[in-house]
């Protein structure tokens, strides 16, 4: 409780630093879903992704998980209020938006210099390219993505270290936290990295699951891009203080992807979730889960000069193995079929005169 204390009593004033001058910082969030504001006041999007999905356990079809669906429905507000200081509101408009449910984030930003501070509900600073990437550009995922609350309240100070690297930590509710106890809290320490065609995002992360018990991660994102390929790998260790070994509760997930022209994309993804660990402190990837996912599809983009404004996507995944938790629609022998559009429709861009 004191370590816990000490570290919010250091980190919560800092979120109201007030000086003049104002930083080119990205917010600190989901990086392909993280636009910085430049010559805008206000920005106002919406992003809607429509989907028919097939899915079933061996032969039998898997009906809650088959038919059309209306996958994500998002309202995303961006503005300025005065030269560094920013917010930006993110709200699914198909989730029961009682006790900020709906909200995935609601924040005020300031940055000054090399120095960034966000405070309100934010993206749980953990790293990896799948847990990055905006979930309406994600078809098939692992165990861990699939299971893993990410959207919290707290406070964030991020530090450029260089024009190419930038070290962030932040004090977050838990993303274990329950109706029943919202005193849990997360300590996390990532680093954005981004080298020539070799970026990061890596995280340490000491996360509260129980009242005074914590589980940490080590996550590892790695990307490689040349010219019209792209290579991701993530790799994340979990351990808490009972079970401290290496790969007995892990997550490996990567994925290769290849650009012919600007408006295909072509992918290969797997996934390979364990917890062997015999304890039940890992609430997302479940004792006694070997789980793996392989798969791939392709996106279109059709609209040659505003590309990223309509998408159309295909993609075929299968699991097998075993799933700890028997709630998750991934089970052994699960095929996963899913095609769909995305479309976003920029409403409003307020600019400077």
């Amino acid at each position: 409780m004191k370590f816990r204390r000490t570290l919010l009593s250091l980190l919560i004033p800092m979120a109201g630093v007030s000086t003049a001058a104002s930083s080119e910082l990205p917010p600190m969030g989901p990086q392909d879903d993280s636009t910085p504001l430049k010559d805008e006041i206000m920005r106002l999007d919406l992003e809607a992704r429509i989907d028919y999905d097939y899915t079933a356990h061996g032969s039998d079809t898997y009906r809650p998980n088959t038919g059309f669906q209306g996958k994500y429905f998002m309202l995303r507000v961006d503005g300025m209020i005065t030269d560094g200081l920013t917010y930006s509101w993110r709200q699914r408009l198909n989730k029961n938006p009682a006790d900020f449910n709906g909200t995935d984030w609601l924040y005020l930003r300031y940055a000054t210099g090399r120095w960034g501070f966000q405070a309100g509900k934010e993206v749980v600073a953990i790293g990896g390219y799948e847990y990055d990437r905006s979930p309406v550009n994600l078809y098939g995922c692992s165990v861990f993505w699939n299971n893993i609350p990410c959207f919290k309240f707290g406070v964030s100070a991020g530090f450029d270290i260089s024009k190419n690297d930038r070290l962030t930590f932040q004090v977050s509710e838990s993303p274990f936290v329950t109706s029943g106890n919202h005193d849990l809290y997360g300590y996390n320490l990532m680093w954005n990295g981004s080298h020539g065609s070799f970026e990061t995002i890596y995280s340490a992360n000491l996360l509260e699951y129980s009242t005074g018990h914590y589980i940490s991660y080590l996550s590892l994102g790695n990307r490689l891009t040349f010219d019209k390929v792209r290579f991701e790998l993530d790799f994340m260790n979990r351990a808490t203080s009972r079970q401290t070994f290496l790969f007995k509760d892990c997550s490996v997930v990567t994925e290769l992807s290849y650009k012919p022209t600007p408006a295909w994309n072509i992918y290969g993804k797997y996934s390979y979730d364990v917890n062997h660990t015999g304890h039940d402190a890992d609430l997302v990837v479940m004792d006694g889960t070997e789980m793996s996912m392989a798969g791939g599809g392709l996106e279109f983009f059709p609209l040659p000069t505003k590309r990223g404004l309509l998408r159309l996507h295909a993609g075929c995944f299968y699991y097998w193995g075993k799933n700890g938790n028997p709630d998750n629609f991934m089970q052994s022998k699960t095929l996963y079929v899913t095609t769909g559009l995305t479309f976003d429709m920029n409403l409003l861009n307020i600019r400077r005169k």
